[in-house]
């Protein structure tokens, strides 16, 4: 990070030089505008505003709280400890922690060379950014979205270690100097760059790590995120063998976590990736058929007119 951004979250800050001089609780106040341990996004937002930064406030324990708003924290240098659902988190320098509107967590004090952001996100900050993103849909960003914006139920966290890798770095700085500094269209511009940076983070998703109890999130995730690469030719038995699981198992526990069997996921994924390739390629029907893992072209184009109430190449000329 910029040398002049870590100067700045270095200073102390009025909050914290109460504390210093022997404050030993957080100012509700500041944080809450009822006195349930709900810390409300109203306080912290200006009004119309859907993004905020704010420096995480050290020396302080902040105890068991939740959040109407999708929090992100990111670790500029330090480390702080967090308790989120019972669960003990060391977020480490260049670590990003999300938390969805449900989760609870619990912060120990931190000293003074842990600086860490938190991102304050309203949950309709993201439709711009998903739009943004690009018209080729992802099932597995569409679930990430989902725990995040509280649509699938559930207290949910998800732990990034992705400290090395540099265009997440640079995204993450790239938002806080931008929402720091006021720039210009700074809204649009952020908007974009959330786009980026969970196209980023869904090619890490191996550097996630999230709720112990939600193991079976993790499983859906992990199945979602083979099929994505695989969705061509990749196999249950095949992904069964990676997880180390049973494939009869496996074969019940995604349809009774995601409503669809194994084959109806990838398919639709295939359809997606297709309708994709329709709008924004001149690629042949025929070539966008097998590129996406049909050889029958008329089945192709019979389960496509289902999905999408046209034919492929009507699709094309946007004659839906």
């Amino acid at each position: 990070m910029k040398a002049e951004l870590l100067e700045e979250l270095r200073k102390i800050t009025p909050e914290e030089q109460e504390i210093l001089d022997g404050k030993t609780t957080i100012d509700k106040e500041i944080y809450m505008s009822s006195k349930e341990n709900v810390i409300d996004a109203a306080m912290l937002l200006e009004e119309g505003k859907l993004i905020q930064v704010r420096k995480h406030t050290r020396f302080i324990h902040f105890p068991l709280h939740t959040h109407n708003y999708i929090e992100v924290i990111y670790m500029c240098e330090g480390s702080t400890h967090h308790v989120i659902g019972g669960r003990d988190i060391i977020l480490h320098a260049g670590e990003l922690l999300f938390l969805n509107q449900s989760a609870s967590q619990e912060i120990y004090p931190a000293g003074a060379g842990d600086l860490a952001v938190n991102f304050i996100i309203l949950p309709e900050f993201f439709d711009k950014s998903l739009v943004m993103m690009g018209k080729e849909s992802s099932l597995l960003r569409d679930f990430v979205v989902g725990c995040l914006r509280g649509e699938l139920g559930g207290e949910m966290y998800m732990h990034f270690k992705v400290a090395e890798v540099l265009p997440i770095q640079n995204l993450l700085e790239n938002m806080i100097w931008s929402i720091w500094n006021k720039i210009p269209n700074k809204r649009s511009i952020n908007q974009v760059t959330m786009g980026m940076l969970f196209l980023h983070l869904l090619n890490h998703m191996d550097c996630m790590e999230s709720n112990g109890e939600q193991k079976n999130q993790r499983l859906v995730i992990d199945v979602l995120g083979y099929i994505e690469e695989h969705y061509k030719d990749g196999e249950l038995s095949e992904l069964a063998d990676q997880l180390h699981y049973d494939v009869y198992w496996l074969s019940k526990e995604i349809k009774k976590l995601t409503c669809s069997n194994y084959t109806d996921l990838v398919q639709k994924k295939r359809l997606r990736q297709a309708a994709y390739l329709l709008e924004n390629t001149s690629l042949s029907v025929l070539d966008i058929g097998q590129s996406v893992g049909y050889e029958n072209m008329s089945y192709f184009h019979r389960i496509f007119q289902k999905e999408y109430g046209t034919t492929p190449k009507k699709y094309r000329s946007g004659q839906q």
